[in-house]
């Protein structure tokens, strides 16, 4: 009975089934966490085209499609760009404030009750992004990935 308890055979094995575990639950873990970079990098690109978008179709637009700009116009166009980060366009949302410039250096910016897009008035686009962590072995949740960028209407 004692050698029955002594014997070592297979415990390489379970040694190594333990150790793949973790590493491919680490390798898959910095996957994820890399992906999730990635993912960032096209909804920071996201918010800037928007503001770009915005800035361009003021209320002084006449020679593009789609002037004086709504936020409406503006979610539906960032959610049109189809990065390749973006898997989903349903876990994104897309905010669209506009500020109002009181005097020609503006030092303080007001937020609009409503569009105003006139010339030297700015525009800020926030997008969010839940992003889908997927670990083995962890339970599954979202990370929520913001970007923001305003730009001074120019037109």
């Amino acid at each position: 009975m004692r050698r029955l308890f002594r014997c070592e055979e297979g415990g390489s094995l379970v040694e190594m089934a333990l150790i793949l575990s973790m590493t491919m639950t680490m390798i898959i873990g910095i996957i994820e966490a890399s992906l999730a970079v990635y993912t960032y990098h096209y909804i920071s690109e996201a918010a800037r085209e928007g503001a770009r978008y915005a800035i361009v179709r003021g209320s002084y637009c006449t020679s593009l499609t789609n002037c004086n700009a709504t936020a409406a116009q503006i979610q539906t166009y960032v959610k049109s760009l189809g990065y390749p980060g973006i898997n989903s366009t349903a876990n994104m949302t897309v905010t669209t404030t506009w500020y109002d410039a009181s005097d020609s250096l503006p030092t303080t910016w007001t937020a609009c009750g409503s569009v105003c897009n006139d010339p030297g008035n700015a525009v800020n686009v926030k997008v969010t992004y839940n992003f889908p962590f997927m670990i083995p072995f962890v339970q599954k949740s979202t990370l929520a990935l913001s970007s923001t960028s305003q730009m001074v209407i120019s037109n």
